[in-house]
């Protein structure tokens, strides 16, 4: 890959050699199948273009300090989609199955994984939709699972700098007993409208508050919240919020460095109040949070000097990254060396 610029990819989709996929069919799922089409053939009265029967995954592959493929909490990432299909009345691919195609699929690709050290890696797409044609509202009965990869760079360009952020008020995620708990493509459409005003305004994501009381912080664009504040790594609790496997990851760092995990609601009142603020998710691992406007009282929240990430921000995101490059040991077995 001596044409590829590793060091300035972003974060976008790019062909690769190989997908690998399976149709569950008459009840069962058929073989693993590496396939070179970037194409899916199917009925147009299927069920995922229709009623939303369709979820999806997001992992990466890095090359190590060593020069060997690691894949972070592969397992995590299976039983989520589990967890999406059955919410869905959709058929799951087992954890064994799930992590099965994600490593045949990264190692039939492996020539486009990004070198150690260039800041890119191989972002890894489990996608699962209903293919069968179905007009009335029920689950249909044939499900395409599907996994692709592409080398991406990091999701903001700006790379591990702080966001500024503004709340929205206008426009909900998900309802609060609803599919926000899910990794359900639905989640994201709906949150299209309310990124692209944000945008517009110069801000590159949003903070949703609760659909209910719009007393509570839900989700900050496509990632979780979460705070610092009096040694406390505090991160929003609620069915709306989608359980991202990395605050799991920094929920469990932040205790072993000594900080309280405080997993509750959080009032949108308490944000003046949080030294730190971030938002944390696969393809950023974490955006600190610069500053966040909003518009209600037309006043800026600040962190720090809204320049520079704060502390531990800092701290959590570099020890991640070490267990994901192989840097660092990994006592919690999160990694899987293909």
């Amino acid at each position: 890959m001596e044409h590829m610029d590793w060091g300035n990819l972003g974060f976008g989709y790019r062909k690769t050699d190989y997908n690998i996929r399976s149709y569950f069919r008459n009840g069962k799922w058929e073989e693993l199948t590496l396939s070179t089409d970037e194409n899916i053939s199917m009925s147009m009265a299927a069920s995922c273009l229709h009623y939303g029967q369709e979820c999806f995954e997001g992992l990466k592959a890095f090359r190590g300090k060593d020069g060997r493929i690691r894949l972070f909490r592969v397992d995590e990432n299976a039983k989520r989609m589990i967890s999406s299909a059955e919410y869905l009345c959709m058929a799951p691919p087992s954890v064994e199955m799930f992590t099965e195609a994600v490593k045949k699929v990264v190692l039939a690709n492996e020539r486009f994984v990004p070198p150690y050290g260039t800041g890119a890696s191989l972002y890894i797409r489990p996608l699962l939709i209903g293919t069968g044609p179905q007009i009335g509202v029920h689950p249909t009965d044939e499900y395409l699972f599907i996994v692709f990869v592409m080398p991406v760079g990091p999701y903001y360009k700006e790379g591990f700098h702080p966001i500024k952020v503004i709340i929205d008020r206008d426009h909900d995620r998900a309802a609060p007993l609803g599919t926000g708990h899910i990794k359900a493509g639905g989640n994201y459409g709906a949150s299209l409208i309310s990124g692209e005003i944000g945008h517009e305004k110069g801000y590159p994501s949003v903070l949703y508050l609760d659909a209910s009381h719009k007393k509570y912080i839900d989700e900050c664009g496509a990632a979780n919240f979460f705070a610092i504040r009096n040694g406390s790594y505090i991160t929003p609790d609620s069915h709306s919020v989608l359980p991202s496997i990395t605050n799991k990851s920094l929920r469990q760092l932040a205790e072993d460095m000594g900080l309280k995990v405080e997993r509750r609601l959080v009032e949108v009142t308490e944000l003046p109040t949080f030294e730190e603020a971030g938002a944390c998710g696969t393809a950023a691992v974490i955006s600190p949070i610069g500053s966040i406007y909003d518009p209600e009282s037309n006043q800026t929240i600040v962190y720090g000097d809204g320049t520079k990430a704060g502390p531990w921000s800092e701290k959590l995101y570099h020890a991640l990254r070490q267990i994901q490059l192989g840097e660092s040991p990994d006592p919690y077995g999160w990694v899987t060396i293909l």
